[in-house]
């Protein structure tokens, strides 16, 4: 018998902001066509070469002012007004869509675009202009020691603890337009049948194995 459905945990990956405009990474002319991850995507890319890596999220960061919220956004924001019990959105993209969208039980689990981290002062703020001239902290105030305040390949996701245990206290996971392809995320829907858990996948094209 099934209990009755009150808390929910919905992921959401780069399927969710494509319509949007905003460039997938793995599908047809994703970013990774002309990027290899291992040039813009981890902690030894960026000590190898930083403007390269600058240059690439100042790109993405200057491409958010073009695009707007889709419906998805919207509903999703919707649903988190309206529903009556716990609901946390998990979201794999740095943009910042679902935020204009309204939603507010919000988890950046791979970071924000629109922030900076100084690696002087250990200080994250938002952020929307250009990193590669190299500006100065406004907390610290060093110049050219703040980097994107990205999750990379080989580092720890944000607020961990609060989604596993959102993830063990939810009646349906859903997952939306997402490869599956990366973990821990591609893990969660594992996590949430575990303790329980309903589990629904919207998607184009099935993810990695991970419903199966």
């Amino acid at each position: 018998m099934q209990r009755e459905l009150q808390n929910i945990v919905i992921l959401t990956g780069a399927g969710v902001s494509a319509e949007s405009g905003v460039a997938t990474f793995r599908g047809p002319d994703g970013l990774w066509e002309g990027h290899r991850v291992e040039d813009v995507a981890t902690p030894e890319a960026f000590a190898r070469d930083p403007d390269l890596v600058q240059n690439f999220y100042d790109e993405r960061r200057a491409k958010l002012k073009t695009v707007n919220p889709n419906a998805a956004h919207l509903a999703l924001a919707k649903l988190d007004e309206q529903w009556p019990s716990d609901l946390l959105l998990v979201t794999q993209n740095v943009d910042d869509l679902h935020d204009r969208a309204g939603s507010k039980s919000l988890v950046h689990m791979h970071g924000e675009l629109n922030s900076a981290w100084c690696l002087a002062c250990d200080g994250r703020f938002p952020f929307n202009g250009t990193m590669a001239s190299g500006p100065t902290c406004p907390q610290c105030d060093t110049p050219g020691q703040l980097r994107p305040d990205i999750v990379w390949f080989g580092e720890m996701p944000y607020e961990m603890e609060r989604i596993e245990l959102a993830l063990s206290q939810c009646d349906l996971f859903v997952s939306i337009g997402t490869s599956g392809a990366v973990y821990p995320a591609a893990g969660f829907v594992q996590t949430a049948r575990h303790y329980g858990a309903q589990t629904l996948e919207m998607n184009l094209d099935p993810s990695e194995g991970s419903f199966h």
